[in-house]
């Protein structure tokens, strides 16, 4: 593996608070940032310092009546499972799904429970574009597919699918701390899947279900990418942005060649299905 990668870590406190904290995380999200936990007054963001530019950061978190303050620091890695152990609750997802971490005790009476631990990694199910794409997941029909999993964070969503019996599940991320995370994680609820370190360029082969659970600015720049490796028939479910993005996130996949099938929302984040 590589080195350690350098973060900087984007310490804010918003007033008030919501639902102000999730703007902020969406338009940070959409100028790169790809990891955040909630703090008690408001958020902390991480993004790799090689793709950080403090040109735009004052004035993505303005808003008329809000007042935000925040602090900048490079750090070197964060120990989420300290963090972890702080602030998480297990995540029940509609009664069907119990995510919960080593230092919890399993609950019975789930179709998956499923364990999971975090690294330098997003996507631990308490975020609400998880959280949708896990119950797009219960809903379709995922047996023997072919599944890729873009942004696989802690890899969630490709664990499941393997818990529903997909036939092959392969997760693509950009920080080397995910693709650990995830083979850990994958081998920790006994589900075969592999991982790769990159982004769009790293896809070489056709998928039946394709989970896009990144940011607006990355799913369209990539669309090309994720359509051509989408089998005919196939479905691929899109989160990571906020509800007034919907329009332009459509166009883009409807112009690649993908038919909408709905959208699911949580908060005013948006997950859209389509299809090929």
């Amino acid at each position: 593996m590589s080195e350690t990668p350098v973060y900087i870590e984007l310490t804010a406190t918003v007033v008030p608070l919501e639902p102000f904290r999730d703007v902020f995380i969406a338009q940070l999200g959409e100028l790169g940032f790809d990891t955040f936990t909630d703090t008690e007054d408001g958020f902390q963001a991480y993004i790799l310092k090689d793709q950080f530019s403090s040109d735009t950061i004052a004035e993505t978190l303005q808003w008329d009546g809000v007042q935000v303050t925040y602090t900048l620091q490079e750090i070197e890695q964060v120990n989420w499972n300290a963090e972890w152990e702080k602030n998480f609750d297990p995540i029940d997802v509609d009664g069907r799904v119990y995510i919960h971490a080593p230092f919890h005790t399993p609950k019975q009476g789930y179709e998956h429970l499923m364990l999971i631990e975090p690294k330098m990694s997003f996507g631990t199910g308490h975020h609400q574009t998880t959280h949708m794409m896990i119950q797009w997941t219960l809903e379709l029909p995922t047996e023997g597919l072919r599944v890729l999993d873009m942004g696989c964070g802690t890899g969630i969503l490709g664990i499941l699918a393997g818990m529903r019996g997909a036939a092959h599940i392969h997760g693509i991320d950009i920080d080397t701390w995910c693709v650990e995370n995830t083979l850990e994680n994958a081998e920790r609820n006994a589900i075969a899947m592999s991982c790769d370190q990159g982004g769009a360029e790293a896809i070489n082969d056709t998928y039946d279900l394709i989970y896009a659970n990144i940011n607006l600015n990355v799913l369209l720049s990539d669309m090309d990418g994720y359509v051509a490796a989408l089998a005919d028939g196939g479905t691929i479910l899109f989160s990571g942005f906020y509800e007034e993005n919907v329009p332009a996130l459509r166009e883009r996949a409807e112009g690649a060649g993908l038919t909408y099938e709905g959208i699911k929302g949580r908060d005013q984040w948006r997950s859209v299905k389509m299809r090929k």
